[in-house]
């Protein structure tokens, strides 16, 4: 087995625990005298608290306190205003929390939440969304980049464009919903906290709660060893965490706060809606003269974020004209953030159905004009690609599916009441790595350990770390044990934008290869607390790079769409990627398909709406707020092509988490107009929508 680990199908490590339920999750550490919290949010869309009564609820059996931002613990000014919980009366939208009741039970704590009597002044608000809309404005820096990127004059180019397509694409807010929702437990003993919480990155949550605490970070401990799914919302810490140890420093006990699923629509952020123009100019051959990408969005006023949808527009195709820009319109709604494949997912939506608009005028097979139009260097920056197979994805794709045979012609396949129709969509996400530390043990029993406070977000990293420090050993897997989710351990960014084991493998990878090169000159037995090593990947992993570093991949599907009912069934999903070297074809293959899962809940059943009246999300809990159960999901295939990339980091990996999302709302959405010949532009392709257009058209 010895140098065979990476790539391996190995088995989760965490998975008996999980199934047995031995798992602890942040809520389930039942610490002697926990007491429960739970929160009472603004029941106005803009305003100030004018007074709380907690009579009543602090008359109610078993209840402890209720804080409220006359008497809550003060907190130093946080970087993220959404932290600042409690600290004064303002109230930026509607579900912002305006007091917070502490009991002996979460029962307790819920009936005194309900027993708050909070009394408002009411302030004009606006949640209106429009892309017109008179505070739009086009910002600077987007996500660390520009706003905006043009190249030559794409107005002019696309006027004079032989072919031309010109069409608005609409995706609506959309949630996280992770299946573990957030909660923290938090303890004090004297100046020291302790909290364990749900989160993807420890280590940020310990920096920011002692910049709120105004502590050094070696009297906090964080402890987020089993993490019930993010997707984003869990990246950097939210209001749960800072809540629950404000409550335990005010009633001197451990409290826990796990958030209602009802309150997470306004609490942990969520996908900004965006409206997205494309403009796509071609000759009549099929090549790119001029691509116009267009995206607007909303951010709330609490705290600056923008969707960067347009940002796939610089990468995927090559056009002598580009514009690629944002126009963001700042409302009182509750904060938007990452959600899995921030911009990406959106971007290429709108970008993946523009290109099959063009190949229908073009009468063109859209696998074959994705591939007229690929470029050989990045768009944007010019630089060379590390490496680029997506041609290499959508051909073996293409072959796989059975795209051949397909009939080229919408509308064109019937069977009994169903139109069939397939799709296709390209995707990219791009190679994210940040520096991290972590140690390698050698232990005298043979045995090996391996620290980093990474983050096991149900992706499986303690099982892959594990494999890269087999591998860079050159051990058996079963020598090597991790230790992750834990502030004590070797500082570690968090799991996001699929970089998380790319940026703790490479200090791993680092460690364990010092390591072994310590142990060859080794003589002797081992002393009794082995030997340690420790890498820091800082000024490697944030290296510059001459390379424009992504992954690719292509989407297919296959629908069945009613005519009786207008339902749409995903009959067959396919997605073949080149995410570099992959480390672990199982957890792989899960992330993968599960984010193609995701997707097809984009296509058509997730979507929520604001209250205008209310400033409130009306689809706020997973009654009204569908996302796919497995009724829904058809016979989904994940494949990979071999990907040899030296230019990212020592084990040649991409990342995989989330570009298994990012096309395949595209591919569903193409495969319904094929199905039906009928257009649509706007997320999700619910029933309704479709019966009535195809009434009309009948």
């Amino acid at each position: 087995m010895t140098g065979t680990a990476l790539g391996a199908p190995a088995e989760r490590r965490e998975g008996r625990q999980k199934v047995a339920g031995a798992a602890r999750y942040a809520a389930e550490y039942a610490l002697p005298g926990r007491a429960h919290a739970w929160p009472v949010p603004a029941a106005i869309a803009r305003g100030r608290v004018t007074g709380v009564d907690t009579s009543a609820a602090l008359a109610l059996p078993g209840v402890l306190a209720v804080l409220t931002p006359g008497d809550a613990p003060r907190l130093a000014e946080p970087e993220d205003a959404t932290l600042a919980v409690l600290q004064n009366p303002d109230v930026p939208h509607r579900g912002w929390c305006v007091a917070l009741a502490v009991a002996e039970t979460p029962e307790a704590a819920r009936a005194a939440a309900r027993g708050v009597r909070v009394t408002y002044a009411t302030q004009p608000h606006d949640v209106g969304f429009t892309e017109d809309h008179p505070n739009a404005y086009e910002p600077d820096d987007v996500a660390g980049r520009p706003g905006r990127v043009e190249r030559g004059d794409p107005e002019a180019a696309f006027a004079a464009a032989e072919i031309r397509v010109d069409a608005v694409y609409r995706v609506p807010p959309l949630h996280n919903h992770p299946m573990e929702p957030h909660a923290s437990t938090a303890h004090w003993d004297g100046d020291r906290l302790t909290v364990y919480t749900s989160s993807q990155g420890g280590t940020a949550v310990r920096s920011v709660l002692a910049r709120l605490f105004e502590l050094p970070e070696e009297r906090i401990t964080v402890v987020a060893e089993h993490v019930g799914g993010g997707f984003g919302s869990k990246g950097t810490p939210r209001p749960d965490v800072v809540l629950a140890a404000m409550a335990a420093r005010h009633t001197g006990r451990p409290v826990t706060l796990a958030y209602p699923r009802r309150d997470l629509a306004t609490v942990v952020g969520h996908r900004a809606p965006t409206v997205q123009r494309m403009r796509l100019g071609a000759s009549a051959d099929g090549r790119l003269t001029a691509l116009l990408h267009e995206v607007t969005t909303y951010t709330s006023t609490v705290r600056a974020y923008v969707e960067h949808a347009a940002f796939v527009s610089r990468v995927m195709y090559a056009t002598p004209t580009l514009r690629s820009s944002h126009r963001v319109v700042p409302l009182d709604v509750p904060g938007p953030s990452w959600m899995r494949a921030p911009g990406e997912a959106p971007g290429m939506y709108a970008l993946e159905s523009a290109v099959d608009e063009l190949a229908d005028v073009l009468r063109m097979d859209p696998v074959d004009l994705r591939v007229r139009n690929e470029p050989d260097r990045e768009p944007e920056s010019g630089k060379p690609f590390s490496s680029r197979h997506v041609v290499e994805c959508l051909r073996e794709g293409a072959r796989r599916f059975g795209w051949a045979d397909r009939d080229p012609r919408p509308g064109s396949r019937r069977e009994g009441p169903f139109l069939i129709g397939t799709g296709v969509a390209a995707a990219t996400y791009p190679v994210e790595v940040a520096p991290s530390t972590a140690t390698a043990q050698a232990l005298p029993d043979g045995g090996f350990v391996v620290r980093v406070n990474a983050a096991d977000i149900g992706t499986g990293a303690r099982t892959v770390l594990a494999q890269v420090a087999a591998d860079a050993l050159g051990v058996p897997l079963e020598r090597v044990r991790t230790e992750v989710g834990h502030s004590d351990l070797p500082p570690a960014p968090l799991a996001g934008g699929s970089s998380g084991t790319a940026s703790w493998g490479w200090a791993v990878h680092d460690a364990c290869a010092e390591l072994a090169s310590r142990l060859a000159g080794h003589t002797g037995p081992l002393p009794t607390e082995g030997i340690e090593v420790r890498a820091d990947t800082t000024g490697k992993a944030d290296a510059d790079s001459p390379y424009a570093r992504h992954a690719f991949g292509a989407h297919f599907a296959e629908v069945a769409v009613d005519t009786v009912t207008g339902e749409t069934r995903v009959r067959r999903l396919l997605g073949v990627y080149a995410g570099g070297r992959i480390l672990n074809a199982r957890t792989a293959r899960s992330q993968f398909v599960g984010a193609m899962v995701m997707g097809l809940g984009m296509a058509l059943t997730e979507h929520s709406t604001v209250d205008r009246a209310f400033g409130d999300f009306t689809e706020s809990d997973l009654a009204g707020y569908h996302v796919p159960v497995h009724a829904d999901v058809p016979c989904v295939e994940a494949e990979w092509i071999d990907e040899d990339d030296p230019h990212l980091n020592p084990m040649g990996s991409k990342g995989v988490g989330e570009i298994g999302i990012v096309g395949t709302a595209a591919a569903v959405g193409n495969a319904v107009h094929h199905a039906t010949g009928i257009r649509f532009r706007e997320l999700p392709l619910t029933p309704d929508r479709i019966l009535m257009a195809l009434l009309s058209e009948g």
